[in-house]
């Protein structure tokens, strides 16, 4: 469909950027679509309008927003809720600044605890509508469908590049109130790239998972992050593979056109590959996704009831960790008491991988970091997390970590048991202080 032809189809519908946002007004609640699926023009337009001090105390409930709500300037016209500590506003966020919601329960149909369920105004990014007047959420539904049922109004930034996909990835033009023209994204300075030798731990932790962790068949969800998101590039080799996830990862689109990935055995949406959004995918596999009825993307309450999750058979959930300590609690949002990232739905799906009949869910991470404020070496796994460390993820539901030392196989044993196989596969310069430790904390004799 060109532009002209959808010119027509919305009609009215379709108008300028500060038109469509100058139905926001001060005071109001806006929710706007998360992470990757931020309407960036839409954000731009409306902090504009704070610019000029038109607006103030709007509540922005944005879940990991890539848009910098906490910028100073407009230190008075928002207030960000939100679930997920991103670069544009981690800083603010450690510093008390934006309503940090450390929500992990999500259900189908139902906005996440805390926020606004009716918004004065949803922000979203779609295509443009087909000749039945369907546009699609592109890589990710997230909440989108939920909110636009919802919201009291919904703007929509077309963007023509996005793909279309099956499940719930549509809404039909009937329910967005006004249209605007995606202006094109301003680039951003990127994050620095892996070293060598973060390239070769993941190497090394990949290979481990799929040769002796993936079998034949299983049904699995890869978490984001750059080991767990890079172990569908390793899984060649298997057969009949299923993938049931929250975020589709790289490399899964590559295993489904090898006829890798079938779906053929799994316990609920056979022969489907279910997310919720696309994440870190390349231009090639966003092509080979675009129209293929392979795909099917969920709301997130959908994709991440635990209700539905426990139903899969043979799942393998795998999911990166910043700490792992001796007994086996995980740490995957902050290694004390400051928000790095967010929940998400990483609790959920290890414990259905950990419930699965057949399953098993697993925590990968190199065994030490080096952080570029101090230049010094520090262990991953440690004694015992941090005074203020959330655990993501709690003992009783890690099956096995995984670092580039080997594979800690926790399930059936006791602490003393844990805390010796988790030390085995921490860094060598580690290991004498975290026995140490262990005896220290009776954890092993």
């Amino acid at each position: 469909m060109t532009r002209s032809d959808y010119q027509d189809q919305l009609g009215e519908k379709l108008v300028s950027l500060d038109t469509a946002v100058g139905h926001i007004e001060s005071g109001s609640t806006v929710a706007a679509a998360p992470y990757t699926c931020s309407p960036m023009t839409l954000c731009r337009g409306l902090a504009e309008r704070a610019e000029r001090g038109e607006v103030e105390g709007i509540r922005m409930d944005h879940l990991a927003a890539f848009f910098p709500w906490t910028d100073p300037r407009w230190a008075s016209a928002f207030h960000l809720t939100d679930t997920y500590a991103t670069p544009a506003n981690r800083a603010a966020c450690i510093a008390g600044e934006v309503g940090y919601l450390p929500v992990g329960a999500w259900r189908e149909d139902e906005i996440p605890a805390g926020w606004s369920s009716t918004p004065d105004t949803y922000l979203v990014p779609v295509s443009p509508p087909d000749a039945l007047g369907f546009c699609s959420f592109g890589p990710g539904v997230w909440f989108s469908g939920t909110f636009v049922r919802n919201a009291k109004r919904v703007i929509a930034e077309i963007h023509p590049e996005f793909i279309r996909t099956g499940g719930e990835n549509f809404v039909h033009i009937d329910q967005i109130d006004l249209f605007v023209e995606a202006e094109p994204t301003v680039g951003s300075a990127s994050a620095a790239g892996p070293s060598v030798e973060e390239i070769e731990t993941t190497d090394i932790i990949c290979n481990l998972v799929a040769a002796e962790l993936v079998n034949d068949a299983d049904t699995l969800q890869l978490g984001v992050g750059m080991v767990s998101g890079s172990i569908g590039q390793y899984l060649g080799f298997k057969n009949d593979l299923g993938v049931q996830a929250e975020l589709l990862t790289g490399g899964i689109a590559t295993l489904v056109q090898q006829g890798v990935v079938t779906g053929k055995y799994k316990t609920i949406h056979k022969r489907k590959v279910v997310a919720s959004a696309l994440v870190a995918l390349d231009e090639v596999e966003m092509r080979l996704i675009d129209g293929n009825p392979t795909y099917e993307l969920y709301d997130f309450g959908y994709t991440d009831d635990l209700r539905r999750l426990i139903q899969i058979e043979n799942f393998v959930t795998i999911n990166n960790a910043m700490a792992v300590d001796i007994t086996g609690q995980v740490a995957a949002e902050s290694f004390d008491s400051r928000p790095y990232t967010g929940v998400g739905g990483q609790a959920v799906f290890m414990i259905a991988g950990s419930y699965s009949p057949g399953g098993r869910s697993v925590s990968v991470l190199p065994s030490s970091s080096m952080p570029s404020s101090t230049g010094e070496r520090v262990s991953r796994i440690v004694g015992g997390l941090p005074p203020g460390t959330p655990v993501s993820v709690p003992r009783t539901f890690v099956d096995f970590v995984v670092t580039e030392y080997g594979i800690a196989d926790l399930r059936g044993r006791t602490v003393s048991e844990r805390a010796g196989m988790l030390i085995e596969i921490a860094h060598p310069d580690f290991r004498d202080e975290l026995r140490i430790e262990a005896r220290r904390l009776h954890a092993a004799g």
